[in-house]
């Protein structure tokens, strides 16, 4: 009898909760049965999933009772408060917020990069930042080629990263961009008291700024991918950007290797990379762009330079659809490769 588990999805009604509920049916993941959780207001109302109708349950901690995996993407005010009931019922736990990444003892997992971080769980997996998660994976083979000393990035991030009223917002501000004066209310961060349009715009700032004038997305960005990639003495530094686009991160990234590389060995190895897609063919103006990410699952490289003054230096130009890859595409693999791993308590149809 084929091994079925019984999965939550606690954020169900968000952007990235419905994008895991889409990728689960598509990928046909062994679901025996679902619960899709979100808060007191949401509870009651109605969502499909693989074509049959869910009744969302509020998320509270006696939900989690007889379930194997919980994806969670509500928040990390919610994570803090109901992951480790999840845990502790026996649910593994994958969470894409940030509220994990960090602590030492949870895996913060990319599966093409390093699914061996799966065997250290107690419970809880992380789920990195969406722009680490494009960015490792074409740094990582380029790290078991050559070696990485140094990684300088600079994001161009899209505004459904800050959830459905910043889309919202931009789509408001690019209707009336030349007819009224935009009140914005979203970005770059809601929480604070200033805000600026998006539309017709570029914000350089993503969440608040931290004491060394980094704020706390590049922060994310630069000690996520030093864990994930188990460098601890990389030297890495992030500029992170909000652009008036709405789906599909982009960045441009500099890299430095221990060992040179020649172009055609750096377009083998990506080529050769797992979930990257190489677009590199200047001459015919191939390139990755969002707009042909978007619902895609794969992280496109292109624009591969060697540096004119660095023999050891590569610039790159990455692209994914932050929704799949940078977030529950991300999520389900991990639970997929746990399975795979035989790291799952298994239970009979």
């Amino acid at each position: 009898m084929s091994k079925r588990y019984t999965v939550a999805i606690v954020g169900a009604t968000g952007a990235v909760g419905r994008k895991i509920a889409e990728k689960l049916a598509e990928r046909d993941f062994p679901v025996k049965s679902i619960k899709l959780l979100a808060s007191a207001k949401s509870a009651g109302t109605e969502l499909s999933y693989n074509g049959h109708p869910v009744t969302v349950e509020e998320a509270r901690p006696e939900a989690f009772e007889g379930v194997q995996f919980a994806f969670f993407s509500a928040g990390g005010a919610v994570s803090k408060v109901l992951a480790k009931e999840a845990a502790a019922r026996g649910a593994i736990v994958i969470d894409n917020t940030s509220a994990f990444r960090m602590d030492p003892n949870t895996p913060l997992v990319v599966p093409e990069v390093n699914p061996q971080a799966l065997a250290q769980h107690s419970g809880i997996i992380a789920n990195p930042n969406c722009s680490t998660i494009q960015m490792v994976c074409a740094l990582e083979p380029l790290r078991k080629k050559a070696g990485v000393k140094k990684v300088i990035v600079s994001t161009y991030q899209a505004v459904s990263g800050a959830g459905s009223a910043a889309i919202d917002e931009l789509e408001k501000e690019s209707r009336g961009l030349r007819e009224v004066t935009p009140n914005p209310s979203v970005l770059p961060v809601k929480s604070l008291e200033k805000h600026y349009p998006i539309a017709g715009n570029l914000l350089p700032q993503i969440d608040v700024f931290e004491d060394n004038g980094f704020t706390f997305e590049e922060l994310k960005m630069m000690n996520e991918t030093k864990k994930i990639m188990e460098l601890p003495d990389l030297e890495i530094a992030a500029t992170c950007v909000r652009v008036p686009v709405v789906t599909g991160h982009s960045e441009s990234v500099y890299v430095e290797t221990e060992k040179e590389l020649s172009l055609d060995e750096i377009r083998q190895v990506l080529a050769e990379a797992e979930g990257v897609v190489l677009q590199d063919d200047p001459a015919n103006q191939l390139y990755p762009m969002p707009l042909y990410a978007e619902d895609q699952d794969p992280v496109y490289v292109g624009r591969i330079r060697k540096d004119p003054h660095t023999p050891t230096g590569i610039h790159l130009w990455i692209v994914a659809d932050n929704l799949l890859k940078g977030a529950a595409l991300n999520s389900i693999q991990i639970a997929e490769k746990m399975i795979e791993l035989g790291l799952v308590k298994e239970v009979q149809e």
